[in-house]
């Protein structure tokens, strides 16, 4: 076998340093290689700019996207001091999981070739692959290592061979070949008879220690137990043919089986079977592999999605007169405990269609045998009813923030037990993976039989301290006579175009969107961007939802709960004017431009390159446009190391203010309006908390 498609996970606490180093940079050139080999697969270079897979991009964004993850997230880890490419690394770096099945993006990307971006990923490949061998290595590492943004580095590059792979499965067949690499299943025959057999409850626990010898993402590390009463659940996962009677039974077009969501979505794809079956015009079907089209393998595990999965529980419920539906996260948690297989990389050859080392297709669902059922791991991912949300003790990783936070929304569904080409992380026992209900993986299901209610951990309520800090600066009461610091900026900018229309404006570091929503009072369009996902997901479900909910702390374990609304704020009439995205201000994306006001507030001193910010900014404005700088210069090597410094230091034995920095690198092409203000604002930290600070306010009108 290749040994490209039986790599193992890293084991990260114990060992020679050297002799890990080694093992890590073996890793992660495996790695690369098979993602570039996944690639070959497309034989066409028109075929990496299709759309695929219509709500999300190119497979160029993904050739690119894996290659500036590395780099965009040494950067943020102050491991490297610069960016290879500033255009790509801004290009490539966001955009991989689509929010909604219709809400269709239309922007247009100046895609380069494939050629192009192959260079780029050499140039990346070599950075990485020289910081392996030279940065010092001692074990156990830990989440805050060094190395630990590498291993991020080459797990985030094995989870894109599945979702790449599934966009490649979705383009026309003349665009891709199969090669000896990813030699698929050419077994198949009729599907067994599935039946239910007894489950044991008892004790669940889920969530490991920070001292865990593998790497993980944020979402696995914690604390969660539960109580499983006893339950059935199928022997095997369903087959395509057991799937069929449902199909047959014309169970795609009774909305009775499906959920308000599923229905909404069946009725906008118009879906009447699964997506990769295929229908000749003699009504037979052909199923469709990444890449190949061959006789439908009834035996195979079918993949559809969560809403398909959990329509058929609905009607195989109704015709059998069973509590029937998809297990939780914890009756897996249950059923694979009891199975007692050994964790990834520590089996001596895989014990299922997992990690590449079987077959680069699903097989026969009765061929992997664990006791009395069959593919408790691998073959094809299994959904289950339990929306994915953070175990006790969730912390968020500082250099990947968006990775679980934005599934915390109760609209992304786990999925357990890898599938066929499930890699690394993703194939051991503790990863926790989840994708809106409509979205297609190598997924299917398994259903089971159980009268026990199914909990939706649900935090109705914000609970990130931090976030819901914010949520009070921003829409919270004032404090001691303090007007809210949003709503004054806001007040500012509007006032300073006189009543002009038609107008586009930008608030960079938006956070909690306060000051977006007030600018929309009297601009015509506004963007705000922020880095932190933990900050901008809550703008933009506030914007969706009309309300946010958070819990403020008040002394010690005791909080508060408060809603706020847009409708309590008078807001209700223009959010349609605002639009909420992810963004480095430091390396914004070119699609960012035409502004006539930009609004900086309380931003410059935690950016990583201040001045390569206020040196890009005039490139995304009209001209005569508004920059408005607000800060407190706080100036921490936390944020910005001492030599990005706009001021705050001796220069020449003499002192050096932050507006002498912000005049030298901002007047060779702006004017500044008036003389700077000082604008205070509170922050409430607790009940008996809080920060008083004075934001310096320069306003420079953009010449020429």
């Amino acid at each position: 076998m290749d040994p490209l498609r039986c790599t193992k996970t890293i084991i990260l606490n114990e060992g020679d340093p050297e002799v890990k180093r080694a093992e890590i940079l073996d890793y992660f050139h495996k790695s690369f290689d098979i993602d570039e080999r996944l690639y070959d697969m497309v034989s066409t270079p028109e075929a990496f700019y299709l759309r695929a897979e219509p709500l999300r991009h190119p497979l160029i964004f993904y050739f690119g996207h894996t290659a500036t993850f590395y780099i965009n997230k040494l950067v943020i880890a102050k491991i490297i001091p610069r960016r290879i490419n500033p255009r790509y690394e801004s290009m490539f770096a966001v955009g991989v999981d689509e929010m909604s099945w219709d809400d269709l993006n239309e922007a247009h990307y100046d895609w380069p070739t494939r050629e192009e971006v192959q260079v780029y990923r050499n140039e990346a490949r070599e950075v990485v692959a020289q910081l392996i061998r030279t940065l010092p290595l001692r074990l156990p590492i830990h989440w805050n290592d060094p190395f630990w943004a590498i291993m991020m580095g080459i797990e985030h590059q094995r989870i894109h061979l599945e979702t790449s792979s599934v966009i490649i499965r979705q383009l026309p067949i003349g665009h891709v070949q199969s090669l000896p690499l990813w030699e698929i299943c050419h077994e198949s025959g009729p599907a067994p008879v599935n039946e239910l057999l007894p489950v044991s409850g008892g004790t669940v626990r889920l969530g490991k220690e920070r001292s865990h010898p593998l790497y993980g993402w944020d979402n696995e590390y914690g604390r969660h137990e539960a109580e499983v009463t006893d339950f059935g659940a199928s022997r095997f996962l369903t087959s395509n043919g057991e799937f069929k009677a449902f199909v047959d039974d014309g169970g795609y077009g009774e909305q009775l089986w499906w959920s308000e969501e599923g229905w909404s979505w069946r009725s906008f794809k118009d879906a009447e079977f699964p997506l990769f079956w295929l229908k000749d015009a003699d009504g037979s079907f052909r199923l469709r592999t990444v890449a190949e089209i061959i006789p439908m393998p009834w035996n195979w595990p079918v993949e559809v999605n969560c809403l398909e999965a959990k329509a058929f529980c609905n009607w195989k419920a109704a015709r059998t007169g069973r509590a029937l539906r998809l297990p939780t996260e914890e009756e897996y948690g249950r059923f694979s405990d009891l199975a007692r297989i050994p964790d990834q990389p520590w089996w001596e050859t895989a014990p299922g269609n997992i990690n590449l080392e079987q077959f680069a297709s699903p097989c026969p669902v009765d061929w992997f045998r664990f006791g009395d059922f069959f593919d408790v791991i691998g073959n094809v991912w299994q959904w289950t009813e339990s929306p994915i949300y953070p175990f006790d003790g969730f912390e968020i990783h500082p250099w990947y923030d968006d990775f679980s936070t934005p599934t915390f929304d109760t609209r992304h569904n786990l999925m357990k037990g890898g599938s066929w080409i499930s890699t690394g992380n993703e194939a051991t026992r503790d990863s926790r993976y989840a994708f809106r209900r409509h979205f297609y993986q190598h997924a299917g299901f398994r259903y089971v039989e159980s009268e026990a209610p199914v909990v939706i951990v649900d935090d109705a309520y914000e609970t990130d301290s931090l976030v819901a800090q914010y949520c009070h600066f921003h829409y919270g009461p004032d404090y001691f006579g303090v007007p809210n610091f949003s709503v004054e900026m806001a007040k500012l900018c509007r006032d300073l175009m006189g009543g002009r229309s038609g107008l586009k404006a930008l608030d960079l570091g938006c956070a909690l969107g306060r000051a977006s929503f007030e600018l929309a009072k009297s601009f015509h369009q506004v963007t705000g961007l922020d880095f932190s996902t933990r900050f901008f997901r809550l703008a933009a479900d506030l914007q969706e939802r009309g309300h946010v909910r958070y819990a403020l702390p008040e002394e010690g374990e005791l909080v508060s709960y408060h809603e706020v609304s847009l409708e309590q704020l008078g807001l209700t009439g223009i959010r349609e004017k605002v639009e909420f995205s992810q963004a480095d201000a430091c390396n914004l994306p070119t699609k960012f431009t035409g502004y006539d006001l930009v609004l900086a507030a309380n931003l410059i001193d935690r950016l990583y390159s201040p001045r390569r910010f206020l040196e890009s900014i005039p490139d995304r404005m009209n001209p005569g446009g508004i920059l408005v700088v607000a800060s407190p210069y706080t100036w921490q090597t936390e944020f910005t190391k001492r030599e990005e410094w706009l001021g705050g230091y001796r220069f020449g034995g003499e002192n050096f203010t932050s507006l002498e920095g912000l005049k030298e690198v901002l007047e060779p092409r702006f004017r500044l309006m008036g003389e700077p203000k000082e604008i205070p604002f509170v922050i409430r930290e607790h009940k008996r908390k809080f920060q008083h600070t004075l934001s310096e306010v320069t306003v420079w009108e953009l010449m020429g």
